[in-house]
């Protein structure tokens, strides 16, 4: 069935009638904006909006209509608003979506109807495998890479045992799945709790003290995160046990999670420190745009695909029913990435670094996360070769 669904969407890909192209670029972006992860969704929006001003707010020439959609961090939701997006917007591109389940949920959707969907941060491992679409492209990672990342380092640290915790969906499972397939040590337990509406882990904190494991590896975005780790340090565990993450800490989270972040170390394809000209910019308009705020991976990944989805318009002089071409020329990431130069693999997905990150306190005497070291270089995500394209 799986296979079927990629056959698909390659045969809509070469079947694609020449429609005719609109006076502007639509664009339709699912994510969320309301709740307690909202924060995240509108990052994602400010870094987008932040990218088109750099561009003048035109691809070739035409004016650029975003259509944000709040997909209430609910599968169903989310593939009504895809559905909106597509049948009744006939959005020339849908960009977004922070969550795994979300996005699974609204893949079809875009496939079918031969339009190209950017995700800005979701990385299930299917969408870099067996559902891979010439129609579907990555600005992230897949789930497993960054994980895997720091299982690379815990060995380097030389740490012997781990006890994995993390939210019961499928980027929860990917999450902790990177960890083990790259950490040499021992997998002493594993706990995956109720997503989205468990925010008490003391019993999952308990078990981890109880197992008596060297360290511990978490993965939880969003409000969850900041609710971790205050439990972390507020039971003494921090004192006792190192902590590891991925995506636990960042920008958005830092201000609440305050000290209890210090000496945690995770890892990260974008630092809001790398030192090329794009990425300082970027930060530095997004930080005066948005007085207060910092930007995260997050928006690095939103406005990298503002830029991807130019790249490819003003290839086909704006007409944006050469799907073949568009197609071509996304895949030769002819645009100048805020993390730096990297290269698509087979399946979409970026072939990237990855790198250390700490919390340290900067010149403002403020919390911000600063690049450490690369963990690994030009990393590919292990499911590539279950992708049909080539």
């Amino acid at each position: 069935m799986r296979t079927a669904f990629w056959l698909a969407g390659a045969a809509a890909l070469a079947l694609a009638g020449p429609a005719s192209a609109g006076d502007t670029i639509k664009i339709g972006f699912v994510s969320t904006f309301s709740g307690p992860t909202a924060v995240i969704g509108n990052d994602m929006r400010n870094s987008f909006e932040l990218a088109l001003d750099h561009i003048g707010r035109k691809m070739d020439g035409k004016p650029v209509e975003v259509l944000y959609e709040d997909d209430q961090q609910k599968p169903d939701v989310g593939k009504q608003k895809t559905e909106k997006l597509v049948q009744s917007d006939k959005v020339d591109f849908i960009v977004g979506y922070i969550w795994s389940n979300v996005l699974l949920a609204s893949l079809k959707t875009a496939v079918d109807s031969k339009t190209f969907l950017i995700s800005a941060n979701a990385g299930p491992s299917q969408l870099a495998g067996e559902l891979c679409s010439p129609y579907v492209f990555s600005t992230s990672w897949q789930n497993d890479q960054t994980p895997q990342a720091v299982g690379t380092y815990m060995n380097q640290k030389g740490v012997k045992s781990v006890f994995l915790i993390g939210p019961n969906y499928a980027a929860g499972k990917d999450m902790l799945a990177g960890v083990k397939s790259t950490f040499k040590g021992e997998v002493v337990g594993e706990e995956y709790t109720v997503w989205p509406s468990q925010l008490d882990f003391s019993a999952e904190l308990t078990k981890a003290k109880n197992s008596k494991a060297e360290s511990i590896f978490v993965f939880y975005p969003g409000a969850a995160g900041v609710q971790f780790l205050n439990q972390y340090a507020q039971a003494g565990i921090k004192a006792q046990i190192p902590l590891y993450t991925a995506f636990t800490i960042d920008e958005l989270s830092l201000p609440l999670q305050k000290d209890n972040a210090l000496g945690v170390p995770g890892a990260q394809q974008w630092v809001n420190d790398l030192p090329n000209d794009e990425n300082k910019k970027f930060v530095a308009d997004y930080r005066k745009k948005y007085p207060g705020l910092r930007p995260t991976f997050y928006g690095a990944q939103s406005y990298d695909a503002a830029n991807l989805i130019n790249s490819a318009v003003v290839a086909v002089k704006g007409d944006t029913s050469k799907k073949d071409e568009m197609k071509a020329e996304m895949e030769k990431v002819n645009f100048k990435s805020v993390r730096g130069p990297f290269k698509y693999g087979n399946n979409h997905i970026p072939i990237q670094n990855f790198y250390l990150q700490d919390v340290v306190k900067d010149a403002e005497g403020q919390l911000a996360l600063k690049t450490v070291a690369t963990i690994v270089q030009n990393d590919q995500d292990r499911f590539h070769d279950k992708c049909k394209m080539k």
